[in-house]
């Protein structure tokens, strides 16, 4: 059987303009989702190919289409149909798709992404249309590296990979989290630039533990309890290592993943081939960057700041992380950073007598600290973290929906004249406070950032944006720098790296904005990538030495980005050579 990547080939012409080359022709050219430019195809191309007849007599551009496109999407009655009718354009509709999602990408995104997502992830069974990505499962993960070669493409780069275990704030997903990766690679086109046909989307289905999904007939998953342990390990292990066979060049993003294997995995694969996990690292570097915007609005530093994280999970723990680091880049030391860090589970503060996970100690108090607290039990609540440690700084990675209440809220308010609080659980419906009700409680002096769009609020006659933590600020760029220097890994470094460009970027084009607009993701990540090659280079991991002029790298980085452009198709005089 042949792969689709062996009907069609990338060329560049003697004029250096670039075509593709296929060995298909007549309908099956148009089934063809990577090379289709339906109503787009000229009368030559149209003849040559075979196409005449088959499609209306006009021939239109891409512009009309997306015209056309964009029509059909509007009059979608619901928010999961309009992510339908995307979905089901990117797939027979390639390049119309990324065309039309790069012209509305700021409407979009809240489709294709969170919240919208959520909701097509906890449906992906009952919406399921056809095949998409790649599925390893506990059936044929023993033939793992056969089942990589069957992917239809060829050259690989970056890859979403989730076992759907703790899917945004709604949990275990079982098979239907393969709608995350399929979304997350995406934006790495439409943000980041990279070509579709190098990415691929992963469900790794190891089970699930819902027994709502293991009984229902129609689920698309394994009907068994998830993998545990040793079970767990070696099935991530077999694919690991059938994708360095397959494809060498491959980023690994690891989504989605439970806390406990989360940090095990990342650690684990970290040094092996280079991999991420946007969770931890990019959720760490997007709140990092937006509360330094936000201490600069305050005209203020982060060394200032008493901070506190309510969420232990892997986002908490990684954003916890993250400030710890931007605490040691403004000076001051280790212990004087941890005395600043206060972190909080579902069961309260965590402090070095309680007995917790290992990911989750670096960030215990001591309760020497905490001498002079004055708390109704053993483990200091939310809010009696917020009062005794006087915090100017207030963040939400826990997924309870109104956790921070009015007295909460209100603490912070006492603490400082302009208290930095962001809510940023996903999807809307797990925030912990609403942006209106925090500037009502604080009488319009928060500033305020959040993880899932929300409009404008109008407080006093004023309209005040809310800026969107969204983590893809942070893992297009990253990738795509990652991808274009070769990086045999993905350092610390290079993750923080991603996070002082995005306030680099806010500072220069929105100095009163704890986040840009969405809209300009693109923009964005073009200066987080080339932030991320030079940090490659320093820390001596790039192997692709060839990538311009380090003082130029944005320049660089804008000519690798690909476009949603329709290229002159021509038949292939003979199919293009296997390459296996």
């Amino acid at each position: 059987m042949k792969r689709i990547g062996e009907f069609f080939d990338i060329k560049e012409g003697e004029n250096k303009q670039k075509y593709i080359e296929t060995s298909l022709d007549g309908i099956a050219l148009l089934r063809l989702g990577n090379v289709n430019k339906g109503t787009a195809f000229t009368e030559e191309e149209r003849i040559s190919l075979h196409l005449d007849g088959l499609l209306p007599t006009e021939v239109n551009t891409l512009e009309m289409q997306v015209q056309r496109a964009y029509r059909r999407y509007s009059a979608a009655s619901s928010n999961i149909s309009k992510y339908q009718y995307l979905r089901s354009l990117q797939e027979r509709h390639e390049v119309l798709f990324f065309a039309l999602l790069e012209q509305h990408i700021a409407e979009m995104l809240p489709i294709i992404y969170t919240p919208t997502v959520g909701e097509a992830v906890q449906q992906f069974s009952d919406l399921y249309q056809r095949p998409c990505g790649l599925s390893l499962s506990v059936k044929n993960i023993g033939r793992a590296k056969e089942v990589v070669k069957n992917y239809p493409l060829y050259d690989i780069r970056m890859i979403v990979a989730t076992d759907s275990s703790a899917i945004l704030g709604i949990g275990d997903q079982g098979y239907g989290g393969l709608a995350i990766s399929i979304g997350k690679l995406a934006l790495y086109t439409a943000a980041g630039g990279i070509n579709p046909i190098h990415s691929m989307p992963v469900t790794l289905d190891v089970g699930t533990d819902r027994p709502d999904l293991i009984e229902n007939p129609l689920y698309l998953g394994v009907h068994q309890k998830r993998l545990r342990g040793e079970a767990y390990a070696e099935f991530v292990d077999q694919f690991v290592e059938a994708v360095k066979q397959q494809f060498p060049n491959a980023i690994i993003q690891w989504e989605d993943l439970a806390k406990e294997a989360a940090f095990q995995v990342l650690e684990c694969y970290r040094h092996k081939l280079p991999s991420f996990n946007d969770d931890i690292q990019g959720t760490g570097a997007v709140t990092l960057a937006g509360v330094l915007n936000a201490c600069r609005i305050r005209g203020d530093r982060l060394r200032d700041q008493t901070l506190i994280i309510h969420g232990a999970g892997a986002g908490g723990v990684g954003v916890a992380w993250a400030l710890f680091q931007g605490l040691l880049h403004e000076g001051l030391t280790p212990e004087q950073a941890r005395q600043r860090l206060f972190v909080l589970d579902s069961k309260g503060l965590l402090t070095a007598d309680r007995s917790m996970e290992g990911y989750k100690q670096p960030y215990a108090q001591l309760t020497s600290n905490l001498a002079t607290w004055t708390c109704a039990g053993p483990i200091p609540s939310l809010l009696e973290t917020i009062a005794n440690a006087k915090a100017t700084v207030l963040i939400g990675l826990s997924g309870q929906p109104g956790c921070f209440d009015e007295a909460a809220i209100k603490a912070m308010a006492a603490n400082s004249d302009r208290p930095i609080i962001f809510p940023l659980s996903n999807p809307t419906t797990s925030c912990e406070a609403i942006p209106a009700d925090v500037f009502t409680w604080t009488a319009g002096r928060a500033i305020v950032a959040t993880g899932s769009p929300f409009a404008p609020v109008a407080y006093h006659g004023k309209s005040i944006a809310i800026g969107q933590g969204n983590n893809a600020f942070i893992f297009p760029g990253l990738g795509f720098g990652a991808s274009l220097c070769r990086a045999r890994e993905i350092t610390d470094a290079m993750i923080l790296a991603a996070a002082y460009a995005l306030v680099d970027y806010v500072a220069e084009k929105h100095p009163g904005a704890v986040y840009p607009p969405v809209d300009e993701m693109q923009l964005v990540s073009t200066k987080v990538a080339a932030r991320v090659i030079q940090q490659a280079v320093r820390d001596g991991v790039a192997t692709e030495t060839m990538v311009g002029d380090l003082s130029n790298l944005e320049s660089y980085v804008k000519s690798q980005v690909w476009k949603p452009v329709y290229l002159p198709v021509v038949a292939a005089k003979q199919p293009p050579a296997r390459r296996d």
